[in-house]
Formats: structure tokens, sequence, C-alpha cells
């Protein structure tokens, strides 16, 4: 059983959530918070597994509440909730340590898969909200392009060939099958390749490889 979060400044949102993940057997919501200090304090008091953020909040936003509950001793996975006109805090977010973002009109069936990946330790980037912001992201830091292509040097080629694939959002399951190889072992790769590229998760370990054109 998933033990959600749904962190938002809206009653309506943290509902029509609520009753969203509820309704799917796998999923428990055991906690809601109407901003990052109550979202703190509540991840304090129970476990939680996935954490679904709103960037802009009072007292406490997103981006700072998402760094605060990855510094907690037994931190939850982090989905950021967005729209369009944030792209410029959805990196933020991801630096943070938010393993994805999904933008609030995203289809229902897609929230559940994603609070299902990102706590089986993948990562759930909405695809055309993640073209925008990786492209925006290009345009204007291309010194960062330089800087991951040096990081990919410190990976083996096998290593790469999971990274790519990692890029485009496979599970390890699917990696393993792709590169007919152990799901430990890919495990076991990923690890390597999180610590060699200096990320904390999947999703920063994407955006390098996106960033040194590994993948489009």
């Amino acid at each position: 059983m998933i033990r959600a979060m749904i962190v938002d400044d809206d009653a309506l949102v943290r509902l029509g959530l609520t009753d969203l993940l509820e309704g799917d057997p796998g999923i428990e919501v055991v906690a809601q918070a109407a901003d990052g200090l109550q979202a703190v304090e509540q991840a304090t008091a129970h476990r939680i597994d996935v954490a679904l953020v709103d960037v802009r909040m009072p007292r406490m936003d997103g981006i700072t509440a998402t760094a605060r509950l990855r510094a907690l001793p037994h931190p939850p996975k982090v989905i950021t909730l967005t729209t369009f006109d944030l792209d410029e805090y959805v990196y933020d977010a991801l630096a943070a340590g938010a393993d994805g973002f999904l933008l609030k009109d995203t289809d229902p069936a897609e929230i559940l898969r994603a609070v299902h990946l990102v706590a089986a330790g993948s990562a759930m980037l909405h695809p055309t909200a993640a073209r925008r912001l990786i492209d925006r992201y290009h345009a204007t830091n291309q010194p960062q392009v330089a800087a991951a292509q040096a990081q990919l040097e410190r990976l083996t080629p096998r290593e790469r060939d999971v990274l790519a694939l990692l890029a485009q959002g496979d599970t390890n399951a699917d990696i393993a099958t792709r590169l007919a190889m152990r799901e430990s072992t890919v495990k076991a790769h990923v690890s390597r390749i999180l610590t060699a590229l200096a990320v904390t998760n999947r999703v920063q370990a994407a955006l390098v490889a996106r960033d040194a054109g590994l993948t489009t």
C-alpha cells in the first residue's frame, strides 16, 4: 500500500486528488496539507511514501517544501504539481529533489500511474511540459551542456545505455528487458550512475543525459 500526502492550498484540489487516489486500491491518502510548513509537519508525524506538492502556496512554497521533505530522516518521494506558466520553478523543484512533475490538468489515470512509478523508484515527467522546459533550459544554459557531457565521461558504455533508457522514462524492468539484463543488475547500474553523476534521483540523471545530448 502506497501512503500518499496531498499538499495544495486549494481545498477543492486536495479533495479531488484525495478522491482520485483513494479510488486506487493500492494507494492510501494518509495526510493533507495546505502549505509547505504543514507538509513538513505531516511528513514528520506520518510515514509518507509519495507527496503530491503544489508549487505556489502561502507560508512555504512547494520548492522549499520539496527540499525540506527530501531532507527528512525518512524522506517521501515528491511529485511537483505545476502549470505551463510556472516553467521557471520546475527546474528549481527538480534541483530540490522532486522525482517528477505533472501538470494539474494531467489525465487522472496518468496521475495514478505517476504515483505508482515514483513510489517504485522511477521518475514521471509530463512529456509536453518536459520538452518545453528542456528546450528553454538549453536555450539559456549552454554551459550546462558542456558540464553534462563531462559528467557522462565518468560512465562506462553500458552505463550510458542504461542512462539513455532511464532518461526516456523506462522503468528498471523495462531497461532489463530491452538490454537483456537482470533487473538487479539494472538497479546496480542505476545506483552507480547516480553516484557517478553526483545526482540524487532519476529525474536529475535524466536531465544530465538530455543536457549532454544523450537523448532528445
